[in-house]
C-alpha cells in the first residue's frame, strides 16, 4: 500500500459524505438503492435457463435437459460470478488451511473449557510429559520444565504463608527471567492476578498502574530497588513489598543465601518448601490471569485483563496458524511484560511444550548470532526491531543459523523483501491483535506485507471484519438502517472483532476500568443488539481479502485536503534515510485548514543531508505527503515494544521556544527545507511565511 492510494480513498469518502447527506435530507444513497437492472437481467437469464431446458425435454428427453441445465448453470455462473470464482480460486486453499486450523484452536478451547482448566494447570500436564526437557535458556541458565514448576510451586508456598488468596492481586515487576513466568504461575495457581508492570515504569506511572490494578501485594526485581524508593511514602500502606534477588540456582533448583531483608522474596523461597502440586483454586479457564498494560503510547497505562482462555486463543493462534511445533527452540529477545512476549512466546513453552531462549534486553547486533548460539529455530520480533537488525553491518553469519520462520507484529512492507532475503527467513507469520481486544490474525501463507486475511469464500466463518469508518473521529459509517458497513476492497476500515459471550474465544475482557472498556466496543453492528471490539486501527484488505496496516485512528491527518498516514511516511522516510528512527505528526498552523506534517529524524551526528531526504522522498511520496517541518534529534522516546511516543512532540510542535533541537521548514518557492528560528516562527504564526 503505498501514500498515492489516499487520494482514491479520498474520493470514495467524499463520495460516503455525499451519500450520508442525502440520507439526512431523506433521498436514497447509491449503496441503498436497488440494483433493478442487475436484477431484471439475472431474472432474464433464469427465464431463457428455464425455457431451453423445458424444450430440451419437450423435443428431445428429460436426460437431454439435464445436459442444456448444467451447461447453461456454468455459463451462468462465469457470466455473473466469474470474479467471485476467480477469487474463491486463489484463496481457497489459504482459506481452507486457516480453517482446518481455526478448528483446532477452537477445539484445544472447548476441551480446556470442559475440564475448566487455567494456565497452571496446563502447564502441568506438559511437566508431566517432559519434566526433564528444556524450558528456559538465558545465558548460560538451562531451566526444565520440572524446574519452572518446583519454583512456581514454592512461590504458591510463599505467598500462601504470607496471606495471599483467591482474588487478591499481586504485581510483578521483573526483567526478563526464568522466575518471572515461575512467579506468576504460582500465585495465580492460588487464585491470585497478576499485574505485569512495564519495568521502564517509575514515579507517577507505576504508582498508576500499582494503583489502577489495585494491587495487594508487589514483587519486584531488586534492580528496580530505587524506583520503588521514590514511591514507597506515597503507596497505600497496606501493599506488601517483597523484592526478588536473582542468585544462581544449584543442582537441586534452588538458590543458596542469607537474607538481607524482611522483604527478601528470595530468601523466603530458599528457606521454603514447594507446595505439592494442586489444582489452580481461580476461576478456571475463563477466570483472569494477568493483567497486561497497553504501551502508553498517548497517556497513562490501562490494564488489559488477560483470562487463562485469552492465552490459549492468542498463544495457540500463532502456533498453529504460525506454522509452530513443540519440537521449536524459540528465541525472544521481548519484553515479558507484554502481550507479544508474556502471552503468545511464553505460551509456546506453558502450553506447547517449546523451548525458549531468553534475552534481558534486545541487541539488533545480537539477534542471528543468538539464534546460532541456542541452536533456534524460529525467533520472535515486533515492530521496528527488524529495522535495527537490517540496519547492522552484513556480516558471513547473516544466514548460519537454523531459523525457518520468525513471527511477530508490525514489520514494515518497505524492508520485508530484503529482510528475508538477507537472513534466509522461510516464512514470516507476521500476526496482528489488540491485547485488550478479542480477536488475532496471522499471516497463514507468506504473503509478503499482509498481517492476515479476512475470507472471500466463507467470511462469517470468522470473528473479524474491517468497517468502513471516518479515519478522523473512528467512529463506524453507518448505513439507513443504522449498521455499519463492510469496508470494499482497497478501502480503508478499521477492524473489529465481533463479540460472543457465550464463547471463551470471542468473548470482550477489555481493562480493568469498565468506563475505558466500554469505549472500545460498538454496538448494532450487522444486526441490532449485537457487537464487536473496534481496534482503532485502520486496515485495508485487497482483492483477495489479504489485510494490509494503514495507520491508527488519529494518526491520519488531513493535509491540503488529503488524507496523509503517519505510518506510511515513517516508513518511506526511514527508507532513505539509512533506517534513521523517524516519527511523524501533524501540526497545526494558524489560519490554515488542516495540519501540516511534521518529522523528528534522529541524527545524532548531524550529518543528514536535508536536500538529498527530500528529493528521495519525493519519488516516494505525493507532494501533500511530504513533511512541512523537520525536526533533528539525538534520540526518540521509545516504549518497550518499539513504540515512538508522539504526544510529547506533538505538544512542542515548531515553536524554538520549547524545542532545542534543530528546526526547518520547507520553503515552497525555493522547495527546500531551511533553517527554522525565531524570526522564521513569528512569520510563519502571522502569515507572512504561507506553507
Amino acid at each position: 500500500m503505498t501514500v498515492d492510494n489516499n487520494m482514491n480513498n479520498l474520493n470514495g469518502q467524499k463520495q460516503e459524505g455525499k451519500q450520508n447527506v442525502d440520507l439526512e435530507r431523506g433521498g436514497k444513497s447509491e449503496e441503498s438503492s436497488i440494483p433493478w437492472g442487475k436484477i431484471l437481467i439475472m431474472l432474464v437469464a433464469l427465464a431463457v435457463l428455464v425455457a431451453s431446458c423445458a424444450v430440451a425435454w419437450v423435443f428431445q428427453d428429460w436426460q437431454t435437459s439435464l445436459i442444456v441445465l448444467a451447461i447453461l448453470v456454468v455459463v451462468y455462473l462465469l457470466v455473473f460470478y466469474w470474479r467471485w470464482l476467480y477469487v474463491a480460486a486463489r484463496t481457497a486453499r489459504r482459506d481452507f488451511t486457516a480453517l482446518f486450523h481455526y478448528i483446532k484452536i477452537l477445539s484445544l478451547s472447548r476441551r480446556l473449557t470442559k475440564s475448566n482448566s487455567a494456565i497452571p494447570d496446563v502447564f502441568h500436564d506438559v511437566v508431566l510429559k517432559h519434566p526433564n526437557k528444556n524450558c528456559f535458556l538465558i545465558d548460560d541458565e538451562v531451566w526444565t520444565f520440572r524446574q519452572v514448576e518446583e519454583f512456581s510451586l514454592r512461590t504458591s508456598a510463599v505467598l500462601k504463608a504470607n496471606g495471599v488468596k483467591r482474588g487478591d492481586v499481586v504485581g510483578v515487576m521483573m526483567s526478563n527471567s526464568p522466575e518471572l513466568p515461575a512467579i506468576w504461575l504460582g500465585l495465580t495457581r492460588l487464585g491470585a492476578v497478576a499485574p505485569l508492570i512495564n519495568t521502564n515504569q517509575t514515579g507517577n506511572t507505576l504508582l498508576h498502574s500499582i494503583n489502577i490494578a489495585k494491587c495487594d501485594v508487589v514483587i519486584y526485581g531488586a534492580e528496580y530497588e530505587e524506583a520503588f524508593q521514590e514511591v514507597k511514602n506515597d503507596l497505600n500502606p497496606s501493599i506488601k513489598l517483597f523484592k526478588y534477588t536473582h542468585r544462581p540456582l544449584n543442582t537441586s533448583g534452588t538458590a543458596v543465601q542469607v537474607a538481607d531483608s524482611a522483604n527478601d522474596f528470595t530468601s523466603m523461597l530458599e528457606t521454603t518448601p514447594p507446595l505439592p502440586w494442586f489444582k489452580s483454586e481461580g476461576d478456571g479457564f475463563n477466570g483472569k490471569l494477568l493483567y497486561i498494560y497497553t504501551s502508553g503510547t498517548t497517556g497513562l497505562p490501562k490494564a488489559a485483563v488477560i483470562s487463562s482462555s485469552r492465552m490459549v486463543f492468542m498463544a495457540s493462534g500463532v502456533h498453529y496458524l504460525g506454522g509452530l511445533n513443540s519440537k521449536d527452540v524459540i528465541y525472544c529477545p521481548m519484553p515479558l511484560y507484554h502481550s507479544a512476549g508474556g502471552c503468545i512466546t511464553m505460551g509456546q513453552a506453558l502450553i506447547f511444550g517449546c523451548t525458549i531462549v531468553l534475552r534481558k534486553k534486545f541487541s539488533a547486533s545480537a539477534y542471528f548470532k543468538d539464534c546460532m548460539k541456542y541452536n533456534a529455530t524460529a525467533a520472535h520480533y515486533i515492530g521496528e526491531m527488524c529495522r535495527y537488525i537490517l540496519a547492522t553491518p552484513p556480516s558471513a553469519t547473516d544466514r548460519q543459523h537454523k531459523v525457518r520462520v520468525v513471527y511477530g507484529n508490525g514489520m514494515r512492507q518497505a524492508i520485508w523483501p530484503e529482510f528475508v532475503r538477507r537472513f534466509n527467513i522461510k516464512k514470516v507469520a507476521e500476526f496482528y491483535g489488540a491485547t485488550e481486544g478479542n480477536a488475532n490474525i496471522v499471516n497463514v501463507d507468506n504473503k509478503m506485507g499482509a498481517i492476515g486475511f479476512v475470507s472471500r469464500i466463507i467470511p462469517a466463518v470468522y470473528p473479524i471484519a474491517i468497517l468502513k469508518v471516518d479515519q478522523e473521529t473512528g467512529e463506524p459509517i453507518r448505513n439507513s438502517k443504522g449498521l455499519c458497513q463492510l469496508a470494499k476492497p482497497g478501502e480503508p476500515g478499521v477492524f473489529i472483532g465481533k463479540i460472543n459471550p457465550k464463547l471463551a474465544s470471542r468473548a470482550y475482557l477489555g481493562y480493568v476500568d469498565k468506563e475505558a472498556s466500554e469505549k472500545k466496543i460498538v454496538r448494532d453492528v450487522f444486526s441490532f443488539g449485537d457487537s464487536a471490539f473496534i481496534s482503532g486501527d485502520i486496515l485495508v484488505a485487497d482483492e483477495l481479502g489479504y489485510l494490509y496496516f494503514r495507520d491508527r485512528t488519529g494518526d491520519t491527518f488531513r493535509w491540503r485536503g488529503e488524507n496523509v498516514s503517519t505510518t506510511e511516511v515513517e516508513a518511506a522516510i526511514s527508507r532513505v534515510a539509512e533506517q534513521r528512527d523517524a516519527v511523524v505528526y501533524g501540526v497545526e498552523i494558524p489560519n490554515t485548514e488542516g495540519r501540516a506534517g511534521m518529522c523528528g529524524i534522529v541524527d545524532i551526528d548531524d550529518t543528514l543531508d536535508l536536500d538529498k531526504l527530500l528529493k528521495d522522498v519525493s519519488r516516494d511520496l505525493p507532494k501533500y505527503a511530504r513533511p512541512i517541518f523537520i525536526r533533528k534529534m539525538t534520540s526518540v522516546d521509545m516504549t518497550g515494544t518499539f513504540k515512538m511516543r508522539k504526544v510529547d512532540l506533538q505538544k512542542e510542535g515548531y515553536d524554538p521556544n520549547k524545542v532545542s533541537d534543530k528546526l526547518y521548514y520547507l520553503d515552497p518557492k525555493l522547495d527546500k527545507y531551511l533553517p527554522l528560528g525565531l524570526e522564521e516562527y513569528e512569520k510563519i504564526i502571522s502569515g507572512q511565511i504561507r506553507l
